[in-house]
């Protein structure tokens, strides 16, 4: 079969709520890593067959197909088409999915895949309020099917991640610990520089905005549960953040005809969905599914990337998986980093690949929850 290469991965600085990205347009956010990689890979931009971006809540500036108002805005020729992509959370890798298939199926030779989403001004769910006027809030009300499967039970993140750690016994000091390393982790990979050589600066932004110096246990302890009666708080979930991220994949022949120098090379993908109201879970089929598909273990991975929605995810996918916490998520995740939904699948390939040339590592596995209960795995090698 092809292969489909990854020849290099940038990404934004990731902002925080109302930071150093709260005034940029959401679409200049992602041309600039766009322009960032073809102008740093010696190749002619009419070789693009297409960008693929993910991006949520696509309303106002990030409506209208952002991948090409952003191809567009990077400077890149006419000629060169955009599409924008929803997968929930794991948007933009799907994009790196789709790129990756494109080129291994022989109608595509050189894709751009990323994604982009400026939380600051357009909230998480803001498309959901963007309906109203129209009759409709949400997409289960009203949905029959929907209603004679699943009735009329809350549907949220906030409630899965809550029967997620009940299900699997994962107490608020669990999660609390969880969230305390994660930050340790990314302020200990900030101070080492290890995301110098992957984030390009913008808009004056070259650090994360997210990571706190000051977070303690005692702190955390003390803020209020997100839901009544729950034990998960905001210290233990995700930051609403601004980014943009992208990866420039290639097929062999590309790689001979511009003379690139692969990094590494996507070694399986897989999708997968599990129960939409505990949402979260997918994650662990999904892994269990790529790796029996590529003939591996859990052993045989060398990193792991597991998006941090909330605490219990990881906690959950630790237990059924049986990874060494010590390899996953190395560097922090999104509870320090942040989670700027439609950016994060690219942010989370974009880290992965840079830690596996850091430690030397070959294999590397990223798999992050998703809306509708789904879950997309990518295995790559280090080349």
């Amino acid at each position: 079969m092809p292969e489909a290469y990854i020849i290099d991965a940038a990404r934004t600085a990731v902002g925080r709520r109302g930071g150093a990205f709260a005034e940029s347009h959401p679409a200049d956010l992602a041309a600039h890593v766009l322009s960032t990689l073809v102008g740093r890979n010696d190749f002619d931009p009419e070789a693009i067959d297409d960008v693929i971006l993910g991006c949520l809540d696509n309303i106002g500036a990030q409506a209208g197909d952002i991948a090409r108002t952003a191809t567009l805005a990077a400077g890149l020729p006419e000629g060169i088409p955009g599409v924008t992509i929803d997968r929930q959370c794991g948007s933009s890798q799907q994009a790196v999915h789709f790129a990756a298939q494109g080129v291994m199926s022989g109608t595509s030779d050189v894709i751009i895949a990323g994604g982009v989403q400026k939380m600051s001004q357009f909230p998480l769910l803001s498309g959901f309020g963007a309906g109203e006027p129209f009759g409709s809030t949400d997409p289960w009300t009203g949905c029959q099917g929907w209603q004679t499967r699943y009735g009329d039970q809350e549907i949220s993140q906030f409630r899965g991640a809550e029967l997620i750690a009940k299900h699997w016994n994962i107490s608020r000091r669990d999660s609390e610990e969880f969230a305390y390393t994660s930050h340790q982790r990314a302020l200990t990979a900030m101070d080492e520089g290890r995301f110098d050589r992957e984030i390009i600066e913008y808009a004056g932004l070259r650090a994360d905005e997210g990571p706190r110096r000051d977070t303690t246990l005692e702190k955390m302890a003390q803020l209020k549960t997100l839901t009544e009666g729950g034990t998960l708080t905001a210290g233990a979930a995700s930051q609403i953040s601004d980014a943009s991220a992208a990866l420039l994949i290639a097929s062999e022949d590309a790689v001979k005809r511009f003379g690139f120098t692969p990094r590494a090379r996507i070694h399986q993908m897989t999708v997968r969905a599990d129960d939409p109201v505990m949402m979260l879970t997918a994650p662990i089929p999904a892994t269990q599914l790529a790796l029996k598909r590529a003939g591996m273990s859990i052993d045989d991975i060398d990193a792991v990337e597991i998006n941090e929605a909330f605490a219990p995810v990881v906690i959950a996918w630790l237990k059924e998986i049986g990874a060494d916490p010590a390899t996953v998520n190395p560097n922090g995740g999104a509870i320090a980093l942040g989670h700027p939904i439609g950016a994060t699948g690219a942010r989370l390939m974009t880290t992965l690949l840079h830690e596996l040339e850091r430690t030397g590592g070959r294999y590397g596995l990223q798999t992050m929850c998703e809306g509708g209960g789904q879950a997309n795995v990518t295995i790559i090698e280090r080349i």
